[in-house]
């Protein structure tokens, strides 16, 4: 990119003045407009046409406005004012809305005697849980290849990293759930599906005026509060704790350079293991933090014990996915970017002092991925970092929802497991591969096609085992009736099966039937 492109800076509304003009504005009022106006997530997909959808993805706006060419109806002004960024005459605006309204409530702006969007209203959907509404954040940055410098106190609207967070999210039914750090309040959309109660915190003033707004535009009841962390919530417990922190890895800066929204004020990776290890504190029996974050990869320790180490003495099952692993490059590159600084003359400055502070703390690369924290009441917890960069099937929650349960099964003593009757999940399917007219496979694999969608390459004997758990028999009478197949002892079947079966329940390949240990 050129070092001549063009740099803009964001012009929204200081957080005490936008927290006031929100209070003045008839959400009511705004719903209406925006719901008449055909102003909703699939509406507006059909209008721009898929070459429209694909070029906002890429940042483009021109393919969606070839398709708006010489209209002027509302749904076409609010797509320009607020999806292609663009100005609208008063005329326009005003078969829209009442456009003194959206003025004075900080929303538009007027500019040479044009209006433009200060504030941005996205239309938002979910499929998987009917979360459906409109989300209220600052303009997206970078539109049509203008770099635009991000201001300290920017409110992120709805990015891959929300939507992947939203996806992992445990959607079972619970009494109270926390968003922490809530930047433009889409967590809390989907909280309130399934939360009898939602408290949501951010340390960004901006980013709870414009949380609150999209509450009140979805019609969801938010206990809103300003504040660091956990500080606002302190001496309270949730069954439910989600959170997308500012965990990018980045040097020092002063209040007015950090991008509160993505950077922290704690070392290296200090902002993520902080919200670990003091969630315990905050989850009730059973409770869990599911966090999407990065992690330092050093030189002298395995990411897996410096992660493990955090939960030391918690007394918590600790699950961690890491997704994605790029060396200091790769991921300096891509947060200076999203800052705004590609094509300007900080580039290398910048980059400079990146290298430098990775290098004084000794990191080599940044990993990527989920945590999930859960206060399982287990004396012996269970602790499990693993590298998983394969595909899945989404949304994921219901595979963080059932992993407690599967890692008790998996964890039970020898004897009750062979005293319970087992099936295999409904999603397990068996593949095969021999040589033509041979007797028996060269390879077996059992493979799932939903959640982490795993698959594990098994003996004849051990498929033979899982093949037969159908919730009918014990897993002892199994066994025995396999040995005698074999013409083996059931010592030598379950030597060999053992650990197999161990991995099935842990994995929720094998599940219990209804009577899981009966008499």
């Amino acid at each position: 990119m050129s070092s001549t492109q063009p740099t803009v800076a964001l012009t929204a509304p200081e957080c005490d003045t936008l927290t006031d003009m929100f209070e003045a504005l008839d959400v009511a009022a705004l719903r209406c407009w925006l719901s008449e106006g055909g102003y909703t997530l699939d509406e507006v997909i059909e209008r721009i046409t898929d070459v429209g959808q694909s070029g906002l993805l890429r940042n483009s706006t021109i393919p969606a406005s070839m398709v708006l060419e010489g209209a002027h109806d509302p749904q076409a002004t609010m797509i320009r004012l607020w999806l292609l960024q663009q100005s609208v005459s008063h005329r326009e605006a005003e078969a829209a809305f009442d456009t003194d309204t959206m003025v004075t409530a900080g929303i538009l702006e007027e500019r040479n005697g044009l209006l433009r969007a200060v504030v941005d209203v996205r239309p938002y959907g979910s499929a998987d849980d009917g979360a459906t509404g409109w989300v209220v954040s600052d303009p997206m940055p970078g539109l049509d290849q203008v770099v635009t410098r991000t201001r300290a106190d920017y409110v992120l609207g709805v990015s891959p990293a929300s939507s992947t967070l939203a996806e992992i999210t445990i959607r079972r039914q619970v009494g109270a759930a926390l968003d922490l750090g809530a930047g433009c309040g889409v967590q809390s959309l989907h909280l309130a599906r399934h939360s009898d109660r939602v408290v949501a915190t951010d340390l960004n003033p901006r980013a709870v005026a414009m949380a609150r707004l999209t509450a009140q535009l979805n019609d969801v009841s938010l206990d809103l509060r300003e504040g660091s962390l956990y500080q606002p919530v302190a001496g309270e417990r949730f069954d439910l704790i989600v959170t997308n922190p500012p965990y990018v890895i980045s040097p020092p800066s002063t209040d007015d350079q950090r991008l509160v929204y993505r950077e922290g004020q704690f070392a290296a990776d200090g902002l993520v293991r902080h919200v670990i290890r003091h969630a315990p504190g905050h989850l009730t029996e059973g409770g869990t933090l599911q966090v999407l974050g990065n992690w330092a990869i050093t030189a002298d320790q395995p990411w897996q014990e410096r992660l493990a180490g955090w939960v030391d003495g918690l007394g918590c099952d600790l699950w961690v996915l890491q997704r994605e692993q790029l060396d200091v490059y790769e991921y300096i590159e891509m947060w200076l970017t999203d800052a705004g600084f590609q094509g300007s003359g900080q580039w290398k400055p910048r980059y400079r002092e990146w290298l430098d502070y990775f290098d004084q703390l000794g990191i080599t690369g940044v990993g990527l991925g989920w945590v999930s924290l859960t206060n399982a009441g287990r004396e012996d917890p269970d602790v499990e970092c693993e590298v998983w960069p394969h595909a899945v099937q989404q949304p994921l929650g219901v595979a963080f929802a059932d992993r407690p349960d599967a890692v008790t099964n998996s964890l039970r003593e020898l004897g009750d497991i062979l005293a319970a009757r087992w099936r295999v999940s409904d999603s397990v399917h068996q593949e095969t591969i021999g040589d033509p007219g041979a007797s028996d496979p060269r390879h077996i694999v059992l493979r799932s096609s939903t959640g982490l969608r795993r698959a594990t390459q098994v003996s004849s004997t051990a498929a033979a085992v899982l093949g037969a758990c159908d919730g009918e028999l014990r897993l002892s009478q199994i066994v025995n009736a396999v040995a005698g197949l074999l013409d083996q002892s059931a010592a030598e079947v379950l030597a060999e099966v053992h650990q197999v079966i161990r991995d099935a329940l842990r994995t929720g390949m094998l599940e219990p039937s209804d009577d899981l240990i009966d008499g």
